[in-house]
């Protein structure tokens, strides 16, 4: 920056300078040159950055943290019910199975290929489907 300022010509509408003089006092500017110049130093500041946060109002950005918190606390929540869910069902498949550890191991090779496939929209209709068929080796 240069030690002294250059003169220029802004040319902005009537309600635009209404609005900046009523700005001014709250933003403890002396003057309208004072003001534009925070302004415009805060605009390619903006633009110059990836990083918007610093320029987003401290209330907006604590509201937009707040609401993302609340959603990872749901679904943090309700993923520990579906996990406690899946374990109970599973202990009381276990108990009335006798499943080898071979027969295990391919069937959880074949549903984690299933899940990727279908980007875990498993239906058990589907499910049914394959073990009443007639058993193909994959």
């Amino acid at each position: 920056m240069k030690n002294n300022k250059e003169r220029t010509a802004v040319w902005l509408y009537p309600e635009t300078m209404e609005r900046l003089d009523g700005w001014l006092p709250k933003d403890n500017c002396k003057s309208r040159s004072e003001f534009i110049e925070k302004a415009l130093s805060f605009y390619m500041g903006y633009l110059g950055t990836e990083d918007i946060s610093s320029y987003l109002s401290k209330a907006l950005l604590a509201s937009i943290q707040g609401t993302l918190q609340k959603t990872e606390n749901r679904v943090a929540n309700n993923l520990f019910r579906l996990s406690v869910e899946i374990s109970m069902m599973m202990h009381l498949l276990a108990t009335t199975l006798e499943v080898t550890d071979e027969e295990l191991n391919r069937l959880r090779g074949r549903c984690v290929a299933e899940v990727k496939r279908t980007r875990g929209k498993i239906r058990l209709d589907d499910a049914v489907d394959f073990q009443s068929s007639p058993e193909t080796e994959e």
